[in-house]
């Protein structure tokens, strides 16, 4: 039975081992959200968790845009503002001084055992720090009708963003 739990326990933290999945945010809000500022106007937004790239998390974002500007029948949109916020976290885990049964020499020709005593200071001290970070990529769209201005680096063709980075993204297992 204990067995049974284990290999249950691990099979769940292996399915959370994945990146982001492109899917709506969820209650911790990891995910894309969008939010209607005037009638041609989006607010995208993608959150990653720490096995998310900062470029999937980018991708996503402007497949997400792609998708709000077809959705609302417009043809292509504008990138007003964008950013990729980092949050990065440090975690640092002691070990301790591990205690146990130790070989203790002391008077006689054979060594004796003790409960509880390491080897000495620091003996087993292990320290290991771990850095990790989560992104964040927001954009201000403004979205249009017909081909997009030739003229702004900013502008994308909603149909042809999506055709090439609907396979980049990252999609839940079914």
């Amino acid at each position: 039975m204990r067995y049974l739990v284990t290999v249950m326990a691990l099979v769940g933290l292996a399915a959370c081992a994945t990146p982001t999945p492109f899917e709506p945010a969820d209650s911790a809000g990891y995910g894309f959200a969008d939010q209607r500022i005037e009638k041609n106007r989006y607010r995208v937004s993608f959150r990653g968790n720490s096995l998310t790239t900062k470029e999937q998390v980018e991708t996503a974002l402007l497949l997400r845009a792609a998708q709000v500007t077809l959705e609302n029948g417009y043809d292509h949109f504008v990138i007003v503002s964008d950013d990729t916020e980092t949050e990065t976290r440090t975690r640092v885990t002691n070990l301790g001084p591990r205690y146990g049964f130790y070989p203790y020499y002391g008077f006689g020709a054979f060594p004796y055992y003790a409960v509880g005593y390491p080897w000495g200071p620091g003996f087993n001290d292990d320290v290991t720090i771990r850095e990790s970070q989560r992104y964040t990529a927001v954009a201000y769209i403004v979205m249009g009708f017909g081909a997009k201005p030739q003229d702004n680096l900013a502008a994308y063709d909603a149909r042809e963003v999506q055709k090439n980075l609907e396979a980049a993204v990252f999609r839940r297992p079914e």
